[in-house]
């Protein structure tokens, strides 16, 4: 099982992540991206983690 995270202060909401999740899991509130969904949904492909310019997402295996 894996989770995805995203570290708010790391964020600068660009939005990047959003889209390529296969989950859609990701989605932009106040300028910044976070969890919409049950983050143990994640599929672990890490696209997010690949996308971000700033190394917010993060994925782990729980």
């Amino acid at each position: 099982m894996f989770m995805v995270s995203i570290d708010v202060d790391k964020c600068e909401g660009c939005g990047a992540c959003v889209d390529p999740c296969p989950a859609s899991l990701l989605e932009l509130v106040d300028g910044k991206a976070q969890v919409a969904g049950d983050a143990a949904d994640c599929m672990g492909c890490e696209t997010c983690v690949e996308v971000c310019p700033t190394g917010a997402a993060t994925v782990q295996e729980v």
